[in-house]
Protein backbone atom coordinates (compact mmCIF):
# COMPACT_ATOMS: atom_id res chain seq x y z
CA UNK A 1 0.00 0.00 0.00
CA UNK A 2 1.50 3.55 -0.69
CA UNK A 3 1.23 6.49 1.42
CA UNK A 4 -1.41 8.70 -0.88
CA UNK A 5 -3.72 5.28 -0.71
CA UNK A 6 -4.01 6.20 3.53
CA UNK A 7 -4.88 10.02 2.70
CA UNK A 8 -8.28 9.32 1.15
CA UNK A 9 -9.33 7.19 3.93
CA UNK A 10 -11.51 8.44 6.99
CA UNK A 11 -10.22 7.40 10.13
CA UNK A 12 -12.51 6.03 13.14
CA UNK A 13 -12.54 5.01 16.73
CA UNK A 14 -13.67 1.73 17.37
CA UNK A 15 -13.74 2.18 20.65
CA UNK A 16 -16.85 4.62 20.52
CA UNK A 17 -17.48 5.10 17.00
CA UNK A 18 -16.56 8.78 16.55
CA UNK A 19 -15.29 10.25 13.14
CA UNK A 20 -11.84 11.29 13.85
CA UNK A 21 -11.13 12.76 10.30
CA UNK A 22 -8.82 12.32 7.75
CA UNK A 23 -4.75 11.51 7.55
CA UNK A 24 -3.06 14.45 6.68
CA UNK A 25 0.67 13.88 7.94
CA UNK A 26 2.64 10.61 9.05
CA UNK A 27 5.48 10.45 11.33
CA UNK A 28 8.44 8.21 10.22
CA UNK A 29 11.17 6.05 12.03
CA UNK A 30 13.92 8.04 10.45
CA UNK A 31 16.53 4.83 10.66
CA UNK A 32 14.51 1.97 9.66
CA UNK A 33 11.69 4.27 7.53
CA UNK A 34 8.48 2.80 9.18
CA UNK A 35 5.58 4.77 10.17
CA UNK A 36 5.67 5.76 13.87
CA UNK A 37 2.26 7.30 13.74
CA UNK A 38 -0.65 8.71 11.42
CA UNK A 39 -1.56 12.49 12.16
CA UNK A 40 -5.40 14.01 11.63
CA UNK A 41 -6.19 16.79 12.32
CA UNK A 42 -9.20 18.08 14.81
CA UNK A 43 -11.98 19.59 13.04
CA UNK A 44 -15.16 21.41 14.08
CA UNK A 45 -17.97 22.70 11.73
CA UNK A 46 -16.43 26.22 11.99
CA UNK A 47 -12.88 24.79 11.52
CA UNK A 48 -12.04 27.07 8.70
CA UNK A 49 -12.87 30.23 11.06
CA UNK A 50 -11.95 29.33 14.60
CA UNK A 51 -9.62 26.25 14.08
CA UNK A 52 -6.67 26.10 16.86
CA UNK A 53 -4.00 23.93 14.96
CA UNK A 54 -4.48 20.62 17.46
CA UNK A 55 -4.18 17.22 15.93
CA UNK A 56 -5.13 13.79 16.84
CA UNK A 57 -0.96 12.13 17.05
CA UNK A 58 -2.22 8.25 16.61
CA UNK A 59 0.66 5.67 16.81
CA UNK A 60 0.61 2.75 14.03
CA UNK A 61 0.38 0.33 16.69
CA UNK A 62 -3.57 1.21 17.25
CA UNK A 63 -4.68 1.05 13.66
CA UNK A 64 -6.82 -2.00 13.94
CA UNK A 65 -8.01 -2.45 10.43
CA UNK A 66 -7.44 -0.68 7.12
CA UNK A 67 -10.39 -0.77 4.86
CA UNK A 68 -11.17 0.34 1.23
CA UNK A 69 -12.76 3.27 2.61
CA UNK A 70 -11.92 3.58 6.14
CA UNK A 71 -9.72 2.75 9.18
CA UNK A 72 -10.26 1.30 11.84
CA UNK A 73 -8.11 2.73 15.24
CA UNK A 74 -8.18 1.58 18.90
CA UNK A 75 -8.14 5.18 20.81
CA UNK A 76 -9.11 5.05 24.87
CA UNK A 77 -10.16 8.37 26.02
CA UNK A 78 -8.59 10.26 29.11
CA UNK A 79 -10.48 11.06 31.47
Amino acid sequence: MRLNDFQGKEVINACDGKKLGYIVDFAFDEKCGQIEAIIIPKTSKFCNFFCDGSEYIIPYKCICKIGPDVILVEMHEKK
